[in-house]
């Protein structure tokens, strides 16, 4: 399939979120068959590190910086479970420094860290918000303890469930209410029916700022099977509702997963740009038209998303979304609000 003509090629973009992970070593010959499209696409892109990024970043888009956004890569071997994380921070801010070298073009990879730390630890978590502000090299500029949780185990598949009601509870809180003192934001990702936690999360902190990741996630699949246009209102209401906090801003993206139980998702030939932006057009309209174009982004989600295109495709789906939008609008979902949400000196 011949790789689609870039659109608006002169368009500034930062993308404020990605991975970079090698997993390599859980995917041996005697692995059991992928039983969920998220193990499917981990197995399509087991390693995904700073020379797979450069390949997509040239891909032709004015992608000026990045944003890591924390995936479990590279933890500290021999660290307590509280610390193994700052190792994460660690590899990523010497991918930085490379990206920073100029040695690899003018833009500049993972110029902003989103780490992981849990904040079930309460105060405890201090030590740890230090240790990544120490590792990142002036990179670090939030964290993200994902709350994704369903009560069908097939949701989720194999990756690791949480708690139920992790952001109401009173631990998580007491940890979370350091973010505040070190000027750190929270990137949070949960799914579609957990919405309503994150609304009382971010009431109970207006002071933190908080991106709310891959407009929420709504579900196709498992339970939610042929009943992701029913859920629509839902999801709608919920977001609306979300938006209303002034302190939480949204990523749109992420809509390219598994978890909406899209047809585009691992199909074969895989759907071109005009067919993914008509596929996601209710979820993102209804995102932008809640939050407004200052507090809404564009994300990659690379490399998970590329379970349905590849990163060409992708912001040429979101390039054609846009396309009724003003320059200004363009801008800011572009690039201006993630520049300035993670506070990124380009």
């Amino acid at each position: 399939m011949a790789p689609e003509t870039i659109l608006d090629p002169q368009l500034p973009i930062i993308d404020p979120h990605h991975h970079l992970w090698d997993m390599r070593t859980r995917f041996g010959p005697d692995a059991p068959p992928p039983r969920h499209g998220f193990e499917a696409l981990l197995r399509r892109t087991p390693h995904y590190l700073l020379d797979h990024l450069l390949g997509d970043l040239g891909a032709g888009h004015n992608v000026r910086a990045t944003v890591f956004i924390e995936c479990g890569a590279m933890y500290r071997a021999g660290a307590s479970p509280a610390l193994a994380p700052v190792g994460e921070t660690e590899f990523v801010n010497g991918v930085a420094a490379m990206s920073a070298s100029g040695l690899y073009g003018e833009t500049r990879a993972c110029a902003g860290i989103v780490g992981h730390a849990d904040f079930t630890l309460g105060d405890a978590v201090a030590p740890v918000l230090e240790a990544h502000l120490a590792a990142g090299g002036g990179r670090f500029r939030g964290v993200r303890q994902s709350a994704a949780q369903d009560p069908d185990p097939a949701v989720l598949g194999s990756l690791t469930p949480r708690p139920a009601g992790l952001f109401r509870s009173t631990a998580f809180r007491e940890g979370f209410a350091h973010l505040a003192a070190y000027g750190l934001s929270f990137d949070a990702w949960l799914l579609e029916p957990q919405i309503p936690d994150l609304i009382d999360l971010a009431d109970a902190f207006p002071g933190t700022t908080i991106i709310l990741d891959h407009v929420g996630t709504p579900l196709g699949i498992g339970a939610y099977e042929g009943q992701r246009q029913a859920r629509f209102g839902v999801w709608r209401d919920n977001l609306r509702a979300l938006s209303q906090r002034p302190n939480v801003l949204c990523k749109i993206g992420g809509l390219a997963m598994p978890f909406a139980g899209f047809p585009s998702f691992m199909a074969e030939p895989p759907a071109p740009a005009e067919a993914l932006a008509e596929e996601w057009r209710p979820y993102v309209e209804t995102a932008i038209d809640a939050f407004g174009p200052a507090r809404c982004m564009f994300e990659s989600n690379f490399p998970v998303d590329a379970g349905t295109c590849d990163y060409a495709t992708l912001w040429n789906a979101f390039k054609r979304l846009a396309a009724g939008a003003s320059a200004d609008e363009k801008a800011a979902l572009f690039h201006d609000t993630a520049q300035r949400t993670y506070r990124l000196e380009l």
